[in-house]
């Protein structure tokens, strides 16, 4: 079986890379399951090359990450990965009117069983490889509809220091009680309590919804738009 594709969206400064260390460090530890993360490459580009790409220079770098991704993947029970091709071609569009890179952006994004986008409820964190505020609310605005017009699974993830990551566990528990331990060397014991904690809380909820309202950033109270598939079926698609 493939592994387990989480994808951590949003705009700038939403906690993208904090929450995906987060759940890189705390999953292993409560599943036992083996966990990669893959880095945003962009940013790793803009850093080395000390500016932001020009419009022709996208497309390698939505290849590179989603290069990235496969690698760690094929020998890992369970990826994060902090962005994938969506955020470049979406910056394309924003900042470029440049569309080229959706449809690809769009099938490598079907290989991920859910994204966790990123509410805009945290302050605004400077530094020198981002925009700006102003650049928030119209990336998260175009990131929902792309999300939405698409039919991609994801769900809102809201709340700041540790209650943002218990926000992302309640998501994935469902899909992550889907997932057999790996028998490589590196598969942790699990420590118990993740999927029993969150087995009444998923019980409750229809068949095999999702919180996945584009709107709603509160995930008790999201209707299922959309149901997200298991890794299982994904896998075979």
């Amino acid at each position: 079986m493939s592994a387990l594709r989480i994808a951590l969206l949003g705009a700038e400064s939403t906690g993208k890379s904090t929450l995906a260390r987060a759940l890189h460090q705390a999953l292993p530890h409560l599943t036992g399951l083996r966990v990669a993360r893959v880095d945003e490459y962009l940013r790793e580009w803009c850093e080395r090359e000390g500016r932001t790409p020009r419009a022709d220079e996208q497309l390698a770098i939505i290849q590179e990450q989603e290069r990235r991704a496969d690698a760690l993947a094929a020998s890992h029970d369970v990826l994060i990965a902090d962005t994938t091709a969506l955020m470049p071609a979406i910056y394309s569009e924003y900042l470029f009117a440049d569309t080229s890179l959706a449809a690809w952006a769009h099938q490598a994004h079907r290989r991920y069983h859910l994204s966790l986008l990123m509410s805009t409820d945290l302050p605004w964190a400077p530094d020198t490889m981002r925009d700006g505020p102003h650049a928030q609310a119209p990336v998260d605005r175009l990131l929902r509809r792309w999300l939405r017009e698409a039919g991609h699974a994801f769900v809102v993830v809201q709340g700041q220091g540790p209650s943002r990551l218990e926000h992302a566990l309640d998501a994935l528990t469902p899909l992550l009680g889907q997932v057999s331990p790996g028998q490589a060397t590196g598969a942790a014991k699990p420590v118990g309590g993740l999927f029993s904690r969150l087995l009444d809380r998923q019980s409750r909820l229809p068949g095999s919804t999702r919180w996945t309202c584009e709107l709603c950033d509160d995930p008790g109270c999201e209707h299922a738009l959309k149901a997200a598939p298991s890794p299982q079926d994904r896998h075979r698609s």
